[in-house]
């Protein structure tokens, strides 16, 4: 009833020839964790199902999977598409991008089709996107977008973390890549760190599969056993916690302290008609700015006693952070502007308490 747990590093042949046969592909025999584990393998299956792709290669982390796959499809010289508001670390990643080896980033909103036919270069090779933006949960027109990447030969990479399997499958909006931190909504217990990348055609995941083991993002065996477990949950989770985010946006929303709030569910969200097209519902992460600015939202954390001052997402705890200062901190003033994340924004990741709890932590913290 439990998938086992090979914590191994190696394993043991008697035939010379299988050996080095296993060692050139994935499908083969096992024969080292780096290359490939029963355990790691099971949740690589499981993914790559959910998300509807032909196969996943598990990382250590959710940026070991960005990085890997950023560096295994693009060279010096090469270009790539970006969404703008993406998270901190993914922003930093493009950057260094640029700055270390060459490669041309072109940052763009999201939304519009055009912008995105605009920017496209004969070097262009990659369109990245997020399904659900970080923090600020702007929803990318994957479907729009797709069409227009496809149709000048990039490769479709979207990180699908914020919405998880439950609430959008990427691949069927033409994704070609699809990215998790399975630290998030996947393992779900805030107690694993890693990722996940599920591809829609086998060749390219044989191909990048050589680039993976090379750069040794390796998940750990036990660590994909804990996301496994998470899984058997994740459906019920997710739902809850938009459940949740509904009630307490539509409560936030009135508050005499909050300018804004931001959650795709919310009908003046300007996400609102594409979420309901591609999105299952608005997810479990909003955010809200206040009237106060900085010292505003340090104040409101500080006296939060229910929800947890942390970061990460998708756990059964409530986990409130200060995007600009923490999540986000790699972007300057005009990098967060463009973002549209401001000196008072909070975001709030919910978790798996009654919603009636959180809102009554949340309006005390407002006062």
């Amino acid at each position: 009833m439990s998938v086992p747990i090979f914590e191994t590093s190696t394993y043991a042949f008697t035939d010379p020839d299988v050996i080095a046969d296993a060692m050139t592909r994935p499908d083969g025999e096992y024969t080292y964790t780096r290359y490939g584990n029963p355990t790691v393998r099971a949740l690589e299956t499981a993914v790559a199902d959910l998300e509807g792709g032909a196969a996943a290669l598990a990382t250590s982390s959710g940026m070991g999977a960005i990085n890997a796959i950023l560096l295994g499809l693009v060279q010096s010289g090469d270009h790539v598409i970006a969404q703008r508001c993406l998270y901190g670390g993914s922003f930093a990643t493009l950057t260094r991008l640029q700055e270390r080896f060459g490669i041309e980033v072109t940052f763009v909103g999201g939304t519009d089709a055009d912008e995105v036919r605009a920017a496209l270069r004969p070097t262009s090779r990659v369109l990245y996107l997020e399904t659900i933006a970080n923090p600020m949960t702007q929803v990318a027109d994957l479907p729009a977008l797709a069409e227009v990447a496809r149709s000048a030969g990039l490769v479709i990479v979207v990180d699908n973390t914020f919405a998880s399997p439950v609430l959008c499958r990427p691949i069927e909006y033409g994704a070609d890549i699809v990215i998790h931190s399975t630290t998030k909504y996947l393992g779900g217990h805030s107690d694993v760190t890693g990722g996940i990348a599920v591809f829609a055609d086998i060749e390219r995941y044989h191909a990048l599969w050589k680039r993976f083991i090379e750069f040794g993002v390796t998940a750990d065996p036990f660590a994909a056993w804990l996301t496994i477990r998470g899984l058997a949950t994740m459906a019920l989770r997710v739902r809850q916690q938009s459940e949740s985010a509904r009630f307490l946006t539509s409560r936030l929303i009135d508050h005499p302290a909050v300018s804004a709030v931001y959650w795709p569910g919310l009908p003046d969200h300007p996400s609102f008609t594409l979420a309901e097209q591609i999105l299952a519902d608005g997810g479990g992460v909003f955010a809200f700015d206040l009237a106060g600015g900085r010292e505003a939202g340090r104040a409101v954390v500080s006296r939060l006693r229910l929800a947890r001052l942390a970061a990460s997402l998708g756990g059964v705890q409530t986990l409130v952070l200060h995007p600009a200062s923490t999540s986000h901190r790699q972007l300057d003033a005009a990098a967060l502007k463009e973002a549209g994340i401001g000196e008072g924004t909070i975001r709030v990741a919910v978790g798996l308490e009654h919603p009636a709890d959180i809102w009554s932590d949340l309006s005390q913290a407002l006062v």
